[in-house]
């Protein structure tokens, strides 16, 4: 999932980041609330991380505005306000979960997924393209029934690559859905990882799923026999 995380605590930020992007996520952080809402508005996200006691525009306050503009995104809370009256607050204004600091990196990891089920359950734990399959609860791979391993950042370009089948998708919007936002558009990387994931994928076939469209970006199509 791409997660969104504003905090204003740079250990805890990193601590947090860091967890996330271990078990396959892509997190994005922000110190402030108003940054954060910015960054919400212009940018997609399968989980919204809110600190309350922040500089500038409090939690609650961002949690406000997010439901004035429309804009639905599931939020957990994360706060060292622990009284029951913050934490109906920020039920009452849209959040899903509410995590009392200071609090295990295990037991927020569990949460994270309960809220990817959900987003999975609204689509499907598994997804096919021809003969390659990925379930997203296990994270595995096959190709022919043939196990292929992939790394965190390839399995959620290939997750990427396989919900938008057929369809070519453009390096910005790789970029956007896989990579956090500190990411360098200018560098190679994603042509890189692409690269490495074509081998895996398409390795010992006679019929490469993994394209690249010259001038437009990739795609996953099988061509015609």
């Amino acid at each position: 999932m791409k997660i969104l995380l504003i905090e204003d605590e740079p250990k805890l930020s990193k601590y947090i980041c860091a967890g996330l992007t271990q078990n396959g996520h892509v997190c994005d952080h922000v110190t402030d609330g108003s940054a954060g809402l910015q960054t919400l508005m212009v940018n997609d996200y399968d989980l919204l991380l809110l600190d309350l006691m922040l500089p500038g525009m409090n939690g609650f306050d961002v949690l406000k505005n997010l439901q004035s503009f429309g804009k639905q995104v599931p939020v957990i809370i994360l706060s060292a306000l622990g009284d029951t009256d913050n934490v109906i607050k920020g039920l009452d204004l849209g959040a899903i979960d509410y995590l009392r600091k200071p609090f295990e990196l295990d037991e927020l990891l569990a949460r994270v997924r309960t809220v990817q089920r959900r987003n999975t359950n609204q689509q499907t734990a598994k997804l096919r393209y021809e003969d390659l399959e990925m379930d997203l609860y296990s994270r595995e791979v096959t190709r022919t029934n043939k196990a292929v391993n992939l790394s965190n950042r390839e399995f959620a370009l290939l997750e990427f690559l396989m919900n938008n089948a057929e369809r070519v998708v453009t390096k910005t919007q790789i970029l956007e859905k896989v990579w956090d936002m500190n990411f360098d558009p200018g560098s190679n990387v994603i042509e890189v990882h692409l690269y490495q994931l074509r081998k895996k994928i398409d390795k010992d076939s006679e019929h490469p799923l993994i394209h690249t469209v010259i001038g437009r970006g990739y795609t996953l199509k099988a061509q015609a026999r």
